[in-house]
């Protein structure tokens, strides 16, 4: 026979409050709730599992993910689910590849080409923005404040980006997850432009580190993920026959 939890002892394995619980529960990311003659709610193993598995996956995985994978298995679409998941590993494996391709190009003192695009000596804020993956009005931000500039063109007024503000932008763009403080960005990129390159690439290794534990943490969630698979179809299956 299934044990059975009340909310108040899942919120307290959890550490989160019944309150939690219930909007969970109303968002429709755990399976349906039996409830008693006066009303009350019913867990089972298979409910605290659901619960585990939100909790875990929020650590690592953005919240409209996390939903969404949840409700894809209360509806059966367990396959979806995973794909979900599968294209925020893909996503966080691009973002590491993107740091160490970025801390290669500090290093080289040749940057006329970067991702085999040529890189020309003054470039308009849309060049920049696609060269570097961000979008213009990110650009403009960073420019007022004050961690990147440009000069206008004399002839139309817009705004031209040397190489080396493409590499500041290149870097504000891959450590802005790390660096929460725009003083200690701007005393990087200080760093950076001026060629002292220990601190830079220090910053770099701890995003590097950020990512690894990041991808742990990420499957921690995988792991608890499919513990609750199995436990949902094993109901699924017991409530069919």
């Amino acid at each position: 026979m299934n044990e059975v939890y009340t909310p108040k002892q899942i919120a307290k394995m959890l550490n989160i409050s019944t309150t939690t619980l219930r909007r969970y529960e109303e968002q429709g990311l755990i399976p349906d709730v039996h409830r008693t003659a006066s009303n009350r709610r019913c867990y089972l193993p298979v409910h605290l599992q659901s619960f585990t598995v939100i909790r875990t996956l929020l650590q690592g995985y953005d919240i409209p993910v996390v939903y969404e994978v949840m409700r894809n298995i209360k509806k059966g679409n367990t396959v979806e689910a995973f794909w979900l998941i599968n294209r925020q590993l893909h996503a966080l494996q691009e973002e590491k590849q993107r740091v160490e391709e970025i801390l290669t190009m500090i290093r080289n003192t040749d940057f006329s080409k970067y991702r085999n695009i040529k890189v020309a000596e003054a470039m308009k804020i849309g060049e920049v923005a696609a060269l570097a993956g961000v979008n213009p009005s990110a650009i403009r931000h960073w420019e007022k404040e004050g961690l990147i500039k440009s000069e206008r063109d004399r002839e139309n007024g817009y705004r031209m980006y040397t190489v080396s503000e493409l590499k500041k932008i290149i870097v504000i763009s891959s450590l802005r997850k790390t660096i929460y403080y725009i003083e200690n960005m701007k005393q990087l990129l200080n760093e950076l432009e001026t060629q002292h390159y220990t601190k830079v690439e220090r910053s770099f290794q701890l995003a590097l580190q950020k990512l690894n534990h990041q991808l742990a943490t990420r499957f921690q969630g995988i792991a608890e993920l499919m513990k609750y698979v199995t436990l949902y179809r094993e109901q699924t299956s017991f409530r069919q026959t």
